[in-house]
Parts: C-alpha cells; structure tokens; sequence
C-alpha cells in the first residue's frame, strides 16, 4: 500500500501480473520498440509480392495504382495505395502499413476507388509487411542512357537510416511491367540467399577465357 500510495503522488503508473519477469520484460520490449520506433509516410505502393515487402514508386501518371490492380489480379497482396507508414521497429527492419484512412482501398485513374477487399477477397490484402525491395518507374525517354545492362550492384535507398535495395524499371509501351517487376522481386530473393546470377556468369566466362 506504502508503495501504491507514492506512485499515485508522483503519478506513475503501476501494474501487478502473475507472469514471468522475463515474459513481462520480451512482451514490453515488443511494444515500447514498436511505440517509440522512428516514422515516415512515403508515397507509392506497397505491396506483398512473393512473400517480400516491396514499395513501387515513381512520379505521377506512370500506372503505378494499374500496376499494383494487375499484381493483385496476379495474386499478390496490397498493403497500401497513395500514402504508406513505415516505422523502423528494429535495428535491421521496417515495416509498413497503410493509414486507418485508406485501409484496402486502391485508386486506378478512371475506375476511381477500389476496394480491393471487398472485390478480390481477404486474400488480396496484407495489414503489414517488412520492407525489402523499391522498385521505382521511370520514363525509358528520361533515363536511356543511365540505366545499366548489367548492373554489378544494385543501388539502394535510405529510408529511416537504413540502406534498401532498389530496382529502376523503365517504363514504355509494349514492357509488360508487372512481369519484370515479378522477375526483380525473383531475383532479389535468390541475392538474398547468397546467389548471384551476374557474379556466376562473369566467374563462367573467366574460366572459359583462362581454359578451365
């Protein structure tokens, strides 16, 4: 009681439970992390393709909503349209989520708002994923001459202080995009796991030049 009596005089919470210390402390840890994590709201798509958090940007009128309707339709899932919040939850992660406000809703020029929920079923969208891949669209006419053929490293994108890998896709008529976009996501996962199409082809040609 003595001691309940100085928390309500200094106005400090207290709270008694029946669980393990080192439970109580690991459900804390979790939450205060996730509470006090650092913020920002991008704009872009946010989607779950194959399992990996991707964020497709680009500058308005590229298709990037049309792009995001024909994932889904190809059975990948929405997490958020327009505006996404990110929040590092741990040193090494992000995650994403979609506004309260725009919730399953996805904008396509000329049908206006979806509700992909209500249109493709539960399945269609994700409440969060962790960021891994940002795929920007860019006008082929705008960067021709800055892409790479045979890009040796990937760039990347700090968001919240942490270093993202990114894939630039040009956009014109007759690329199917949201097949290139599937084969990036591909490869980034096969990168993730120690294997490196490019680095396996130059090691090729290197023993076929040296006659191995």
């Amino acid at each position: 009681e003595a001691l309940l009596s100085m928390c309500e005089r200094a106005q400090i919470p207290m709270f008694a439970t029946k669980e393990p210390s080192a439970f109580v402390i690991d459900v804390l840890r979790a939450y205060l992390s996730k509470h006090f994590a650092e913020r920002t709201s991008m704009h872009g798509v946010f989607m779950d393709i194959l399992g990996l958090g991707v964020l497709i940007t680009g500058e308005s009128g590229l298709g990037k909503s049309e792009l995001g309707l024909e994932l889904i339709s190809r059975s990948h899932g929405l997490v958020a349209d327009d505006a996404v919040e990110f929040a590092r939850i741990a040193p090494n992660m992000i995650e994403g989520r979609c506004p309260p406000l725009l919730q399953n809703l996805l904008e396509v020029r000329g049908l206006g708002l979806l509700d992909i929920k209500a249109i493709f079923g539960e399945t269609a969208v994700r409440r969060k994923m962790r960021l891994k891949l940002i795929v920007h669209l860019v006008r082929r006419s705008a960067l021709e001459e800055e892409v790479e053929r045979l890009p040796f490293q990937f760039p990347t994108e700090d968001v919240l202080g942490l270093p993202i890998r990114k894939v630039v896709i040009p956009v014109a008529a007759g690329r199917n995009i949201a097949v290139l976009l599937e084969a990036a996501v591909r490869n980034t996962i096969l990168q993730l796991r120690g294997i490196d199409t490019l680095q396996e082809f130059m090691e090729r040609q290197r023993q076929a030049m040296s006659g191995d």
